[in-house]
Parts: C-alpha cells; sequence; structure tokens
C-alpha cells in the first residue's frame, strides 16, 4: 500500500471532499465484502486506503509526503546521513576469523578436551589497542562514510561511500604507535583448550566467542572448521564406525581378529566362510548420536609367499 495511489483505490481524486470520499468508501466496501462474494484482498486495500483518507490529519501527511518525499527537507545528508547511521547501527555483525584444525576419527570418538594452539592478531598493549594518537577526520565528522547525491528534482540517487580523507575510518592518525605502526594489533600464538563433542564430523564448525583476532577495539569469535581424518585404520561414515582390519594368515587359522576399540580391545570372530569383499558388522559399537551406529569391518588379507 505504500506506494499505491490510496484516491485511485477509492476511486476519488485528490480534491474530493471527506464526505465523497466517505461515500465512495462505503459503496466499494459493500460490493466487495467477503460475505457478498467480494474479493478478501480488495476489500482489505480499500479499508486501508480508507483508514488513511478518511481521518484528515492522515491525508494531510499522506499528500504532503506524495508531494514531497523528503518532507520538505533542503538538507539531504541530514535527511539519508540519519538513515544510513541508523541502518549501520543496527546492522553490526561481529566479526569472525577462521581457522581449520585436523581431527583423528578416534579424538572424534572419544570427544573431551583438548588443547589447540594458534596465530591470532591480539590488542597491541603499548597502545592499548588504538593504534596511536588519532584526530577526527574533518572531511566525514568522523563517520568514515559520506553522502553523495546525484541528480536533481524528484530523479534523485544517493550513494554513501567510504571518505577519501580517511579511507574509511573516521580519523587520521597524528602519530601512530611505534610497535604496532597504528595497526592496533599484533600477532600472537594462542593456546585455548576445546571441548570436542563426540562424533563431531567432517565440515561441522565450532565457535569460540572472542577468541579470534582484535580489530575496531573488540576480540572477534574463532569460528574452528573440522578437518576429520583417518586414525589408526578406523574412519567414519555416518553413525558408523569403520575399521579396516589386515587380517593374516596366523588370524585366518585362529578364527579371530583383534580390533582395538576406542571403548576396548574387541575379539571379533571370524565367519567360517571368509569372503573379504563382504565387510564384518558388530551391532552398536559406533557413534552414539541421534541413534547409536555400528562397528563396520573390512577385511583385508595380507600374505607374503615364501
Amino acid at each position: 500500500m505504500n506506494n499505491e495511489d490510496l484516491y485511485g483505490v477509492l476511486g476519488v481524486v485528490e480534491n474530493s471532499t471527506q464526505d465523497e470520499i466517505k461515500k465512495n468508501y462505503r459503496k466499494l466496501a459493500k460490493e466487495n465484502h467477503p460475505d457478498s462474494g467480494g474479493n478478501e484482498d480488495k476489500f482489505k486495500k480499500i479499508s486501508q486506503a480508507y483508514d488513511v483518507l478518511g481521518d484528515s490529519e492522515k491525508r494531510r501527511q499522506y499528500d504532503q509526503n506524495r508531494r514531497n518525499p523528503f518532507g520538505g527537507s533542503n538538507n539531504m545528508n541530514d535527511i539519508f546521513g540519519s538513515m544510513f547511521n541508523q541502518r549501520t547501527q543496527t546492522q553490526r555483525p561481529v566479526h569472525t576469523s577462521n581457522i581449520t584444525i585436523q581431527i583423528g576419527v578416534l579424538s572424534s570418538f572419544i570427544g573431551g578436551k583438548q588443547n589447540l594452539t594458534y596465530r591470532r592478531q591480539s590488542k597491541c598493549e603499548p597502545c592499548n589497542g588504538t593504534g596511536g594518537e588519532k584526530i577526527t577526520c574533518n572531511g566525514c565528522n568522523g563517520s568514515g562514510m559520506v553522502i553523495r547525491q546525484m541528480g536533481s528534482g524528484m530523479f534523485v540517487q544517493i550513494v554513501q561511500t567510504a571518505c577519501d580523507s580517511c579511507s574509511g575510518r573516521g580519523f587520521n592518525f597524528k602519530e601512530k604507535c611505534f610497535v604496532c605502526n597504528g595497526n592496533s594489533s599484533t600477532t600472537e600464538m594462542k593456546s585455548v583448550e576445546i571441548n570436542l563433542p563426540h562424533g563431531i564430523d567432517n565440515g561441522q564448525f565450532l565457535r569460540l566467542n572472542s577468541m579470534g583476532d582484535f580489530k575496531n577495539g573488540t576480540y572477534g569469535d574463532l569460528i574452528i572448521r573440522i578437518d576429520l581424518k583417518t586414525e589408526q585404520n578406523f574412519d567414519k561414515i555416518g553413525n558408523n564406525l569403520i575399521y579396516n582390519a589386515f587380517i593374516t594368515i596366523e588370524d585366518l587359522k585362529e578364527g579371530t581378529i583383534n580390533i582395538p576399540h576406542p571403548e576396548g580391545s574387541l575379539s571379533v570372530k571370524l565367519p567360517k566362510n571368509v569372503d573379504t569383499s563382504i565387510p564384518l558388522r558388530v551391532k552398536l559399537k559406533g557413534f552414539k548420536l541421534e541413534t547409536i551406529g555400528d562397528l563396520i569391518v573390512n577385511q583385508f588379507v595380507k600374505y607374503k609367499r615364501d
């Protein structure tokens, strides 16, 4: 309704009297009422239009906005500056740093606490993260952005761009920090203890609040991407724990193989007719997630001839 001609919706002209608007509204409302077989969406539009035009004060504001969408202000920077500033204030996502770590399948199964050491940008201590002594940019008054108006009349394009004087920072340096050279941060090796959930999989993420790089006066979040790797012949497929067993002649003669399962060694009996193309399955010895998976044993025979 914001861009629709309300006078057109009610079938009246702009200089119609309040009585004429009221009369035409009643007629259209009666014809389009859903109880009388009318269109419900059209009835709503008619009601919304009359809610504005039927009130003399709302109608006056509507007419004023139609004639001058900018409310009569001659200062375009005031109008659009406040608009852009408000949007900037309400849309400030926390900045993040991203790293990838390799986790073995057994570590995924066992889970629990692990130590992680990574490189990050930390707050420069000598300048307390300021980068040095600053002065407010005169070109943008510290906002970092300037608003440019292109065109005239009703065909006006407003563009917000970074300030050239300060490269969008909102300030210039009077004197840079001798340690960080104005960057406000220095490189450090950070150690942190992370908690691996049982069954974490390849491509999944962990998020650590305030453990990322120091930027714009705050520490961002650290996003950790998991790269799951084969570990001691164990793999993971879904909820199933996969073990690649390399069987010797002695194993075949004994009829059993030992599997170093993370919950304790398992002795698995081989079938009488060994078929290495068919994996063995041990129920409920896989990952315990939404459902409990199985241990799948792939058989590979290793034999050295004399």
